[in-house]
């Protein structure tokens, strides 16, 4: 995880996709592209970070094909995904309170939190 959080969304995608090319040419930028249904030009403008991230959509097709989590890429860019966004609007304040309280907690207190929630032994 310590490699993604220090690249961008738009090199990230590159090197996933370059090296998945090394050993299947079907990951060239231009069959991604149109598989993922984007003109190859803006999937480069993308890598090289010429423009913004892609929207939801074409991100969550960027992992599918990449086979990436979906979660991560978004972030990557700067996004959460909508059923996220739903989510956390049903109660922003507790949600928000929630993740403020979990930002410092390693990982394995974070997910035995969400083991106790989802068993129902709270």
């Amino acid at each position: 995880m310590y490699y993604i959080q220090h690249m961008t969304f738009g090199a990230y995608i590159r090197d996933q996709r370059e090296a998945r090319r090394s050993a299947d040419k079907a990951f060239s930028l231009r069959q991604v592209a149109q598989r993922i249904g984007v003109e190859p030009a803006y999937l480069s403008k993308v890598e090289r970070e010429e423009v913004a991230p892609p929207s939801e959509a074409t991100i969550r097709k960027l992992a599918a094909e990449l086979d990436e989590d979906v979660d991560v890429l978004l972030a990557m860019a700067g996004k959460v995904s909508s059923d996220l966004q739903a989510i956390i609007r049903t109660r922003p304040r507790l949600f928000a309170e929630v993740l403020r309280q979990l930002r410092e907690c390693p990982d394995d207190a974070i997910l035995r939190v969400v083991r106790e929630v989802r068993d129902g032994d709270w």
